[in-house]
């Protein structure tokens, strides 16, 4: 198995035409107030200014934490963006942050410290806000999440309670069951949490909106769901 850098979170972000908000994105990781990070940028061959962007704000910007870019040379999908980034990670924890999303300053502490406080646990997720325009903090909070035992119930159920968005968990679990399913477009998230679940893993949301979901026309979610879940 991969050894891994105890106290590290490897933040994966995969990225495909996200020049409009991958520096909020950035931004977010910046302000985090857990600083032990590496971030993770999966551009997947996007065809607008990502690249570009991504470079000018690195030039721009002296960020606190190491950042590893990969631009491949084709579209792979979600799916295999996030694997590829989940490969690459060298933390003894991983966290996911979508290119158009932002993450509270203190969401990587407060997981890091749930799963230190919790060793039975492997994934922590975190409530969220969904929010347009430039003001995230008047987003609406979701209804949508569940906690605690209700968790496994709900996914008993065929049905989602868990943000993909906001997950991390630990990089062990990922070198022994793997990443999330590329059979599957539209439900990679979905998936992902059921392969911890079957494998008798506990998972957990906490009620704290650590999270900014942006609404916008062209977001993955509305593609396959037509709503902010994400």
């Amino acid at each position: 198995m991969k050894e891994r850098i105890d106290g590290l979170v490897s933040v994966v972000i995969p990225c495909y035409n996200a020049s409009l908000f991958i520096e909020d994105c950035l931004n977010g990781l910046v302000s985090q107030t857990y600083q032990n990070l590496e971030v993770i940028i999966v551009n997947d061959a996007s065809t607008d200014d990502t690249k570009n962007t991504i470079e000018r704000w690195l030039a721009n910007t002296n960020p606190p934490f190491k950042t590893i870019i990969c631009n491949l040379p084709f579209n792979i999908g979600f799916a295999g963006a996030l694997t590829t980034g989940y490969f690459m990670s060298s933390g003894e924890y991983i966290a996911v942050n979508d290119a158009d999303d932002i993450s509270h300053p203190s969401r990587i502490e407060k997981q890091v410290n749930f799963l230190l406080s919790n060793p039975d646990y492997d994934l922590i997720g975190t409530n969220y806000k969904s929010f347009s325009g430039l003001d995230k903090e008047k987003g609406k909070v979701a209804d949508w999440l569940y906690y605690g035992k209700d968790i496994r119930k709900i996914y008993a159920l065929g049905k989602h309670c868990v943000c993909h968005g906001t997950i991390l968990f630990r990089g062990k679990v990922f070198d022994l069951l793997g990443g999330p399913t590329r059979r599957i477009g539209g439900a990679e998230d979905y998936e992902f949490i059921v392969k911890f679940l079957n494998a008798n893993l506990k998972i957990e949301n906490l009620r704290e909106v650590l999270y900014y979901y942006r609404l916008h026309e062209k977001q993955r979610s509305r593609t396959f769901y037509g709503s902010d879940n994400k």
